[in-house]
């Protein structure tokens, strides 16, 4: 072990810095759980006392979280969750329409057994679940676990980022779906586990796209979600 001096300055950066990923991750989850609502404000000053940390940290986390698109900062206003228009969220829509099920490409032929069994029981606990949000924690996992095998330098970022993006819309989407009774999105999940274990990915990217493009079409005859 070196005897050097550490820098005096580096260790309280590096504990902020600490600081700030950990509150950016908790803030993260609170609003992709929906406890913050699209345009909600968010408080530095209850932040910094909820983690017990300064207002450097809860800076640095609240940036993080404006990179990812999840939070709007003003400054020398304040924070906001983000919110979408009906015209941003389809544009989303539509490049998650193509590039989902490239990426659902790239990751089918380094998928185990294991993962494919896995998504199969995960697309019948869906179908089983009556609660929303435990459907919309078991899509999340169902869909990035399809994924999660795809070596791709952005791509699987940039997927990953378009659903946090969303995530409120696809909550609002799944109150729809379910009043109306429409079972299709069941459907659309057996019917891409079976073309996964087949190992067709022409038709699991022909499922896939057809599955994101009933949400956004969707959610476009519900413009009061975006309200």
């Amino acid at each position: 072990m070196s005897d050097a001096p550490r820098d005096p300055g580096t260790e309280p950066a590096t504990r902020s810095g600490d600081a700030g990923s950990r509150i950016a991750a908790e803030l993260r989850e609170a609003i992709l759980d929906g406890a913050y609502a699209p345009g909600a404000r968010v408080r530095q000053e209850d932040l910094a006392g909820r983690h017990g940390a300064s207002r450097l940290p809860v800076r640095e986390a609240l940036k993080m979280l404006e990179a990812e698109g999840l939070v709007t900062v003003v400054a020398n206003t304040g924070a906001w969750v983000s919110r979408l228009s009906l015209a941003e969220c389809e544009e989303m829509y539509q490049i998650r329409e193509r590039i989902e099920p490239l990426l659902l490409r790239y990751s089918i032929p380094k998928l185990t057994d294991e993962t494919i069994d896995r998504l199969e029981r995960l697309a019948q606990q869906m179908e089983q679940s009556t609660d929303i949000e435990q459907f919309l924690r078991l899509d999340r996992e169902f869909h990035l676990s399809g994924y999660a095998a795809a070596e791709t330098a952005v791509l699987g970022g940039l997927v990953e980022q378009l659903w946090n993006r969303t995530q409120h819309y696809r909550r609002a989407f799944t109150r729809v779906f379910r009043s109306e009774g429409d079972r299709s999105v069941h459907h659309d999940h057996h019917l891409l586990v079976h073309a996964i274990r087949r190992g067709d990915l022409d038709e699991a990217e022909r499922v896939l796209l057809g599955h994101i493009r009933r949400t956004r079409l969707e959610l476009a005859r519900h413009p009061e979600v975006f309200a």
